[in-house]
């Protein structure tokens, strides 16, 4: 069967999962391609503490939270996030390469800001504005081919047998917020989220067509290589904390559907003509308070990925690129454990542990359309800590660890073996300012 053919309109989308996001500015601490935290608190925790905010950051996480912050407070932090992912084609045939390809480029700045301020007004007790990332993706195959690979003789040649490819995804998510105590114990908040996003792909033109020269494409000049698009999107983030024992408290937050512009540079590759959503997510949780100072924390995260048809489409689907029903990555929706632990161990010093488990929403027959997007990692190992530097000024730090995971399946239309992999590593450094002080 002829290159064009085997890959042609579905193989396509294997770098849409770029586009898209299987992760973030190169595929970030993910559970699917959506963050387990946002600063270094959150991140230490491995995304923990829906019920257990205390800064600003909890924006992100659980707005209702912002009523523990101290007043007038300012986070900031940057991730150092290091990932490694690779796709590995068996023996024989195939159009991936025989053998172990890895992406380049592997470290990635990631910075968080947030800020809060108490507030005596009508609808609240406490004001915020935050800067966040949210998912992504940048990977870079290169050029070369090992031998054994389908494409052996071509020029150029590469994963896909069209020289380097690779795509880039920012997510950045901009959001006010407002919390208020309606009770004793008990505060509300909501943070409405101003998304943009920017998508390049290259290297994609070969899909285009099959080998008969068939469209494969609903549009078919907006495949690949047509720049850097930028796309806007709005949705909002709510939540509620309250305490329901002297020592026991419980958090839930959800955000909407982030309804967004379409990546028109790209609408003859993404489902939907170039959709651009980000899907709804769901976080509840309990902390309890062990002693006066150990706090544990448990929630469980609920990310909708199936309600984004670029995203959740079987790849199987028998349809053209970029049309309503075309294939997607067919991601499952993912469900995670995200366990964390607060030991204040002295005055001016905190100590932090997490872990967090997701299933994995990558399954073997979806695997050629995740090798520039290999989500696959389903652990995070974290651990960190916040000192006080002077008055008004605490500096934090955090680290965390996704061990190899890997999925195999095989090409589509094909029995050739393609196995994709990755594994993270990322230590986010942060200050806390308490302004005015």
């Amino acid at each position: 069967m002829a290159y064009r053919k085997r890959v042609g309109m579905l193989g396509a989308v294997a770098l849409a999962a770029a586009g898209l996001g299987l992760s973030a500015s190169a595929v970030w601490a993910t559970e699917g391609y959506v963050q387990n935290g946002d600063g270094a608190r959150q991140k230490a925790l491995a995304g923990a503490g829906v019920a257990d905010s205390t800064d600003a950051t909890s924006i992100s996480l659980n707005p209702a939270g912002l009523v523990n912050a101290p007043d007038n407070e300012l986070d900031t932090s940057m991730s150092f996030f290091a990932p490694y992912r690779y796709v590995e084609g068996a023996a024989g045939a195939g159009v991936v390469p025989d053998g172990r390809v890895d992406s380049k480029d592997n470290l990635f700045f990631i910075p968080n800001m947030a800020w809060s301020k108490k507030v005596n007004l009508p609808f609240a007790d406490v004001v915020g504005f935050s800067v966040y990332g949210g998912g992504g993706n940048e990977t870079k195959f290169p050029a070369v081919t090992p031998a054994g690979s389908y494409c052996q003789n071509s020029n150029p040649s590469g994963v896909f047998c069209t020289g380097t490819a690779g795509g880039s995804l920012q997510q950045m998510l901009i959001s006010l917020a407002v919390a208020k105590t309606i009770a004793p114990g008990v505060s509300v908040g909501i943070a409405p989220i101003l998304a943009r996003q920017t998508l390049e792909i290259k290297g994609m033109g070969a899909f285009a067509y099959d080998s008969n020269h068939n469209a494969a494409s609903i549009d078919t000049a907006h495949v690949s290589d047509q720049g850097t698009d930028v796309v806007w999107g709005g949705g909002a983030r709510a939540g509620i904390e309250a305490q329901v024992a002297p020592h026991v408290r419980l958090g839930i937050a959800a955000s909407t559907r982030i309804w967004s512009q379409k990546f028109d540079n790209y609408r003859g590759l993404l489902a939907g003509q170039g959709e651009a959503d980000i899907p709804p997510i769901l976080q509840a949780g309990v902390a309890v308070d062990v002693s006066r100072d150990l706090t544990l924390m448990a929630d469980y995260r609920r990310i909708w990925f199936s309600t984004v048809s670029a995203i959740g489409n079987p790849a199987t689907n028998q349809a053209l690129l970029g049309s309503d029903n075309g294939p997607g990555f067919g991601y499952a929706d993912v469900n995670a454990l995200q366990l964390g632990a607060e030991y204040r161990a002295a005055p001016g010093l905190t100590l932090r542990g997490g872990y967090a488990y997701n299933n994995n929403p990558i399954s073997s027959p979806n695997v050629m359309f995740d090798i520039i997007g290999p989500a696959t990692v389903q652990q995070h190992l974290t651990a960190g800590a916040e000192m006080k530097v002077m008055k008004g000024m605490d500096f934090e730090i955090a680290g965390m660890y996704a061990p190899w995971n890997k999925v195999s399946g095989t090409e589509l239309s094909s029995t050739h073996g393609v196995t994709v992999g990755l594994e993270e590593f990322e230590v986010t450094a942060g200050i806390k300012y308490q302004l005015g002080q």
